[in-house]
């Protein structure tokens, strides 16, 4: 079913289609899962509907059909060209065969999947890329093409090897005291880190804990389901009114159970899942962080050497070696190289710390969307529940007093 959600803003905010006068937008949504393909090769596609202004898109509504491989796709690529931003997360693949094409799952992912790709269409940097525009735009055909070109660059598996030995061995050296580790500990960073790894820890946490409440509100739900139909049981070989008030006590109990089925759903989509999101976000924030210490990392190592090929060429030109002009191409070179990691290294720290705003203002808001809908369901549910109990009171009460 097509979404009727209205476009957004580049700011985010709600957008008539209709206005053209109004500001830009940029709106996307992914709809109607369906499952292509059997046994191992079954996979589930989504159309992806763009609606949008912006002058480089090719119209004012574009439908694409996608597949969970493209979105990672989209997502590997604005990791590499976007050093320093907070690339959203995307949902995890089932690891359980049997869940991979159950309708909870499915849809659990399609709604993970949304948000993805709306995050990045609201992001100010984000949304300008040339890789979004195809993901959003392309026909399957080319689609297939890039995402294939993209898998043909990795390396071999023994090449893979190779780079893990060497980083073992590098690991093994600092370790060891042979090779220093060239880390950041700036006040700002070391700061950023640790509200970081605190906050995943307490987010994980929290989604632990609401796990376990949706699977109490299921079996909760399936106890009084299964209480309801025993009861009425029970009451079928009673008289009246005893059998009566029985009968009414079991189907209530069974509507009570499909309600705590309904609020355990919700409960499900509306605040484990944000939750767990976070949690993927905040790894993906981590990756981030590993990206930044890679380019420090570089930054300090070309400094060092253009030092010393700094006083390498001096030695040679005190000789009047013949080397001098040799030396002073390798000293042009790998200064340019370090002003370029130094350059590379700045432009991430920039970008993180606009990111970090930017990431805690949306967390405060949509989780505070999460725990108001959390809240607001619990109070639905409770009144539910103790209405639904206390309009059986005079029945049973009366049951007993005859």
């Amino acid at each position: 079913m097509e979404s009727t959600e209205q476009p957004r803003n580049i700011s985010g905010s709600m957008q008539s289609p209709r206005s053209p006068s109004s500001h830009p937008y940029l709106s996307v949504s992914v709809t109607d899962p369906v499952k292509l393909g059997n046994g191992v090769q079954a996979y589930i596609s989504y159309r992806v509907i763009t609606k949008t202004n912006l002058p480089e898109y090719q119209g004012p509504e574009k439908i694409v059909i996608r597949r969970y491989s493209d979105f990672v796709w989209l997502r590997d690529r604005l990791f590499e060209k976007y050093k320093g931003i907070f690339i959203p997360p995307l949902p995890e693949k089932s690891a359980v065969e049997k869940f991979r094409f159950s309708a909870e799952f499915i849809e659990m992912r399609r709604a993970a999947l949304d948000i993805f790709v709306n995050r990045i269409a609201l992001h100010p940097e984000l949304q300008q890329s040339e890789d979004l525009r195809t993901f959003l735009q392309a026909d399957e055909e080319t689609m297939d093409r890039f995402r294939f070109q993209e898998t043909s660059i990795f390396k071999k598996p023994a090449d893979l090897m190779q780079m893990f030995r060497d980083v073992q061995s590098k690991v093994s050296d600092a370790v060891l005291g042979k090779e220093k580790p060239v880390e950041e500990t700036t006040a700002d960073y070391e700061k950023l880190k640790h509200y970081i790894f605190e906050l995943e820890n307490h987010l994980t946490e929290a989604q632990k804990h609401a796990y376990r409440l949706v699977k109490r509100h299921r079996e909760l739900g399936q106890s009084l389901l299964d209480f309801g139909k025993a009861v009425k049981l029970l009451g079928a070989c009673e008289g009246e009114p005893t059998g009566k008030a029985f009968s009414d006590l079991g189907t209530k109990s069974e509507l009570l159970s499909i309600k705590l089925q309904k609020e355990a759903q919700q409960v499900l989509m509306n605040f484990e899942e944000p939750l767990k999101d976070y949690v993927r976000y905040v790894q993906s924030i981590k990756a981030t962080i590993a990206e930044r210490g890679t380019a420090f990392k570089q930054h300090c190592e070309l400094s060092e050497t253009t030092k010393l090929k700094e006083i390498n060429l001096d030695k040679l030109m005190l000789t009047r070696s013949a080397k001098v002009g040799e030396a002073e191409i390798e000293y042009r070179e790998i200064k340019a190289e370090s002003e370029e990691a130094t350059r590379r290294f700045e432009r991430i720290v920039k970008r993180m710390e606009d990111e970090i705003v930017r990431f805690q203002e949306q967390k405060t808001e949509e989780m505070g969307v999460a725990f108001h809908q959390f809240a607001k369901g619990q109070a639905r549910l409770a009144n539910s529940v103790a209405d639904a109990w206390r309009s059986l009171l005079p029945k049973l009460e009366a049951s007993y007093s005859v």
